[in-house]
């Protein structure tokens, strides 16, 4: 989920003057229940989930940031909203300083995964403190919303970094290591590794306990290669491999995976 689409225009508040934590609660809960994501939840319900979270270890990192959060049932989509407070709050925050950025975060209570990839995502905006300052000294909430939207904006899109799937081709028959080498060189969008490997029985004949289970000479010849290609020829190199190989099913000697990348930037040369 993009961070860009979570983070709620009416849910942010600029140069707020605020002193206790529970001041700034109140506030956030009051910002989140403007978002029309969050129509049906009472304000109240959400002040309890985030007050619930602070009351199991604080959310105030130090250097004058903090990032509320809460997962709560009947929450369909997330909430993110951003408050300045450039007096500073008091938040209970690990450096005992007082708050001046505070992003928050409604989530619903199924998402985890989607939930920590936020988090991780705002606290590396926040983790730069020229982020952070230009932030605090927004005058109002649309210059506010638009600082922090820009250092997102700034982060690299993985849209941009996925169109390539990893080819792990582990085999162990020489011929047929050159076959599939030659095949991945004949795509010009790929980025080709080889590394030397062994099998576990070159290592398992030797213990104790697996003594006399291998009786055949243990292999002496075993590569893996590592190939990014272009998803669109991901079929084609799959049947070209099988040209050479048969059904891979077949084979005791290759073992082919195929991963799809989140991301994938930069090449090698060959």
């Amino acid at each position: 989920m993009n961070l860009i689409n979570v983070l709620r225009s009416e849910c942010v508040q600029a140069a707020a003057d605020f002193v206790s934590r529970e001041e700034v609660l109140n506030a956030m809960a009051k910002l989140a229940k403007q978002s029309p994501v969050l129509a049906d939840m009472e304000e109240s319900t959400i002040l309890k989930g985030l007050t619930e979270r602070e009351e199991l270890s604080t959310t105030g990192f130090g250097n004058g940031i903090a990032i509320p959060h809460c997962r709560l049932d009947g929450v369909e989509d997330f909430v993110v909203g951003i408050l300045s407070v450039p007096n500073g709050a008091e938040f209970a925050a690990m450096d005992n300083q007082p708050v001046k950025l505070f992003v928050f975060i409604v989530a619903p209570s199924s998402s985890s995964n989607v939930h920590i990839k936020i988090l991780s995502t705002i606290s590396q905006v926040l983790n730069v403190p020229e982020h952070v300052a230009e932030m605090i000294m927004a005058p109002t909430a649309e210059v506010l919303t638009e600082n922090f939207l820009r250092h997102i904006r700034d982060e690299a899109d993985p849209k941009e970094h996925d169109t390539k799937n990893l080819f792990r081709v582990q085999i162990q028959d020489e011929e047929l290591f050159h076959a599939v080498l030659e095949i991945f060189a004949g795509f010009n969008s790929s980025t080709i590794m080889v590394s030397e490997a062994e099998p576990a029985s070159n290592y398992l004949e030797k213990m104790s306990l697996f003594a006399g289970f291998w009786s055949d000479k243990p292999a002496d010849f075993c590569k893996v290669i590592l190939a990014t290609v272009d998803k669109k020829d991901t079929n084609e190199t799959i049947r070209r491999i099988e040209q050479h190989t048969g059904s891979l099913d077949e084979r005791d000697d290759i073992l082919l995976t195929v991963q799809e990348l989140f991301y994938c930037a930069g090449s090698l040369n060959i």
